[in-house]
């Protein structure tokens, strides 16, 4: 549900202290645990560092960024794969044809020099 408009966006006071008067090139990484923070225009340019549960995700902040929450762009959960028994076939064959093209490129390259 969208925040009111009469309240305004969600910005954590601390986070714009930490900006306030600042260049982003002089700051490094602005480490932050508020994920809920709206990011605003003032804030285009600048690195965060935002807390994702385990450890902290640097966000460089863009213009297409403004009116989104900084937690958007951490996320989470990390993506493995999707398994199955024709996942790991798939893979097996790719490794396979990789090893092969190993192969071949170091026999061309050890019967080349032998002139």
């Amino acid at each position: 549900m969208s925040r009111s408009l009469s309240k305004g966006p969600f910005i954590e006071e601390s986070l714009l202290k930490k900006i306030a008067g600042k260049k982003p090139a002089q700051t490094g990484t602005i480490k932050t645990w508020s994920r809920r923070s709206q990011i605003s225009p003032e804030m285009v340019g600048f690195t965060f560092g935002v807390y994702n549960g385990r450890l902290h995700l640097d966000v460089l902040v863009t213009e297409d960024m403004v009116g989104h929450r900084l937690g958007e762009f951490s996320p989470t959960r990390k993506f493995l794969r999707h398994g199955g028994k024709m996942q790991k076939e798939i893979e097996m064959k790719a490794k396979e044809a990789e090893v092969a093209s190993a192969q071949a490129a170091k026999a061309a390259a050890e019967a080349a020099p032998k002139k």
